[in-house]
């Protein structure tokens, strides 16, 4: 049955409401039906491209009638990049459905009792507010049915995103709305110096090539990092290269490369070089710096990380004569944040270079009071640490997506600390850490977060305290 539905159109189906991971959903013969680039109000034609025995996954081939909810997108690779899923749904109705993303999450995965979700706070700023991005260098741009169809001869060089699901293939951005800054001009200048070049750009299956990877980081504070990653040794087109963007953007404050040949694009196993600048930027935050150094962690919207760390202290309530454990503290953001208010924080976090510049961020505000360990969480967090330090008042944790490992939420609940504030960016891990927390806490407060507009990412933030 499942595979008789496959390329079959359903006709004049009722998208209903949003769905997961950016998808809408309508129902047809009461199965489920996926659809993706729709908004809830839509009346389309859906060809079906996977059939289960319980739902469906469709693309729209024919819009009847669009929603109410429906806008314009804003940018010309809307569709085909994947960066911005929801730039065509109003930021309201956009905001709304995160917020019950985590309410759905919660009452389907956790089971626990909870308190009303507050409204989310939404993002200042819808456009322009990423602070970091990444670019990959490719041979293999994507073109588009029309380009295929013309047989003309394209240049296939591109800078840009990854086409959903397709590792090797490119779309050459041309202009992108998430980074503002001197970012897009960086990108499209020197994509346009490589080419006048002829310096090759990486070939993703094959591994070969010189111009690999583009990020740029910016700051409130103007500050900005540019890091090239070239897939070969060769110095004399590295230099041209570097030179070119320092004397081409004089406005960049950290100039780095690094040359990678591993078969990823990832680099902190990887020694990297300062060519012009300083080896790091700098953030403000209340009146604090934070150094950011190109391997560290740094919340990607750096408006609205104020705000969501503005909700962690306000739900960890500190007087003063605290004990916090920050768990997952990545180059201490929080345990700096918070740490005027508590005797002590203590910062626990695996990567070891963020370790460094979190105890970098505690010096050069002239913070005292924090001590961080760089570590596995699940094996530092043991018995010994625990009998060596004060037993914590407050526990904060960050984890990355994947949520909690079981062996540091069994430790937690073996901790007993009265208040536990659980930040996170996968409200569906955090339910599931939340159901095994449940045996001796109760969740007070829960408060959705929008960092990243025109995405269905939500972050969460929730307020546990010991039951009596």
């Amino acid at each position: 049955m499942s595979r008789k539905m496959k390329n079959k159109v359903i006709t004049n189906l009722k998208i209903e409401k949003i769905a997961t991971e950016g998808k809408c959903l309508g129902y047809h013969d009461e199965k489920v039906v996926f659809v993706s680039g729709v908004a809830p109000g839509d009346e389309v034609d859906v060809r079906i491209t996977r059939g289960k025995s319980t739902f469906m996954d469709g693309e729209p081939v024919k819009f009847h009638s669009y929603s109410k909810d429906r806008i314009e997108p804003f940018c010309s690779h809307f569709g085909t990049c994947g960066g911005c899923k929801w730039q065509h749904i109003n930021y309201d109705l956009q905001k709304s459905y995160k917020r019950q993303q985590v309410v759905d999450q919660f009452q389907r995965i956790a089971k626990v009792e909870l308190p009303e979700v507050l409204p989310i706070l939404g993002s200042s700023e819808t456009q322009y507010y990423r602070n970091k991005l990444d670019f990959t260098f490719s041979n293999k741009k994507w073109l588009t049915l029309d380009q295929i169809r013309s047989e003309e001869d394209f240049d296939r060089n591109a800078l840009g995103f990854h086409i959903p699901k397709m590792f090797d293939k490119i779309v050459d951005v041309d202009h992108c709305y998430l980074q503002g800054g001197i970012s897009n001009d960086v990108r499209n200048e020197l994509r346009t110096f490589a080419l006048g070049n002829k310096l090759s750009f990486y070939d993703i299956r094959n591994q070969v090539g010189l111009l690999r990877n583009l990020i740029i980081r910016t700051t409130s504070t103007d500050e900005t990092m540019v890091i090239v990653q070239f897939g070969e040794l060769d110095q004399e087109s590295i230099d041209l290269v570097m030179n070119f963007l320092k004397e081409k953007f004089p406005s960049i404050t950290s100039l780095l490369y690094v040359i990678n040949t591993k078969g990823n694009e990832t680099f902190h196993d990887l020694d990297l070089v300062t060519f012009a600048g300083k080896a790091y930027i700098e953030e403000e935050m209340e009146g604090l710096r934070f150094r950011i150094g190109p391997k560290s962690f740094y919340q990607t919207n750096s408006k609205q990380a104020y705000e969501l760390y503005k909700v962690a202290r306000e739900f960890a309530d500190l007087k003063g004569d605290e004990i916090v454990y920050d768990l997952y503290t990545g180059t201490g953001t929080i345990a700096n944040f918070v740490a005027k208010q508590a005797k002590q924080v203590i910062g626990v976090e695996y990567v070891e270079a963020a370790i460094a510049d979190a105890k970098i961020n505690s010096q050069i505000n002239a913070i005292e009071n924090t001590l961080f360990y760089a570590g596995d969480m699940k094996d530092i967090l043991n018995e010994e640490f625990i009998s060596s330090h004060a037993a914590p008042d407050v526990i904060i944790t960050d984890p990355p997506r994947a949520g909690m490992d079981e062996k540091v939420v069994q430790m937690l609940l073996r901790l007993e600390a009265p208040t536990i504030v659980y930040v996170s960016c996968n409200p569906a891990t955090q339910a599931r850490d939340l159901a095994i927390l449940d045996e001796k806490y109760k969740v007070e407060k829960v408060q959705p977060v929008d960092m990243f507009p025109q995405t269905y990412h939500v972050e969460n933030v929730v307020r546990l305290t010991l039951k009596k």
